[in-house]
């Protein structure tokens, strides 16, 4: 087998004949390694980061000050605007637990909230889309996930340790390559979620309809958030992860588990993928 770094050097992001995606399996690669790049960080950071990543899972409407002093109880000291910074690079959104008074800037909120009294009854009705911080014993990396909100079922998932909105659109396109299109994907207003690449691609879609979390919102997108807390504490908090591809091999294991083999409740204990067969 040639070695991966070579694999990945023959991809061509540029020959549209044949998609990045077929390029990998040709090559025997999966697709989220070529966005892998090793992620470095002060060592002293990364122990603060894993320690907000919890604390986010416990409570995540604390704000920064109140991160800061949970820290400082638990031995790290780290100012406030530290706090943000860190908070910022892990792609956390405070949870408010009133309504805000703040007016949101019209030019930033694209989309509105469609799935408020929305009743989801059908798989591909509704697709989610979130983006989560993964720590690691020297750098860290993002993981991205594709959620069917009636069955539960991970359709696409990714890694990287970079948030590009191309990297977003790459999974999302290969997704709906492999189960059709959704009637809506709901996701929050980042960056890449508010891009021209991801937008306009969605809007190619023709039928697909754009939904975005209200910000700071606690439930509008609950059932991935739930996922997260999910592969965390029964896999990736288990385990010293050091290099990409033991994230990778980490996620692909909980989420093989996740879609065939675990019940869920909400489910009547059926799987997600029994679910999602029986009715798409």
């Amino acid at each position: 087998m040639i070695a991966l770094d070579i694999r990945k050097s023959m991809i061509d992001k540029e020959r549209e004949a044949v998609s990045i995606c077929k390029q990998c399996e040709l090559l025997g690669m999966a697709r989220s390694t070529l966005y892998y790049t090793p992620s470095m960080a002060k060592d002293k950071d990364l122990e603060i980061m894993k320690e907000l990543d919890r604390l986010y899972l416990e409570d995540p409407t604390r704000g920064t000050r109140r991160m800061s002093k949970e820290l400082k109880k638990n031995g790290y000291q780290a100012g406030r605007y530290h706090v943000r910074t860190l908070m910022q690079i892990m792609r956390m959104k405070t949870v408010y637990c009133r309504p805000r008074t703040t007016v949101i800037d019209p030019a930033k909120y694209k989309y509105p909230y469609l799935l408020r009294n929305l009743k989801i009854d059908r798989s591909n009705q509704v697709w989610s889309l979130d983006i989560s911080y993964i720590p690691m014993r020297r750098g860290f990396m993002y993981l991205v996930a594709i959620m069917d909100v009636y069955s539960r079922y991970i359709l696409g998932w990714s890694l990287s340790n970079t948030m590009e909105a191309e990297w977003v659109v790459a999974l999302l396109r290969t997704t709906v390559l492999q189960h059709g299109k959704p009637e809506i994907i709901n996701s929050d207003q980042g960056s890449q979620f508010t891009s021209d690449e991801y937008v306009d691609y969605v809007k190619s879609l023709e039928t697909v309809k754009i939904s975005m979390d209200g910000k700071g919102r606690a439930i509008d997108n609950v059932y991935i958030e739930r996922f997260w807390r999910t592969i965390k504490y029964d896999k990736l908090y288990l385990l010293e992860l050091k290099t990409g591809h033991e994230v990778w091999q980490a996620c692909e294991e909980f989420i093989g588990y996740y879609n065939y083999r675990r019940g869920h409740s909400s489910l009547d204990d059926k799987t997600p993928e029994y679910v999602y067969r029986s009715v798409a």
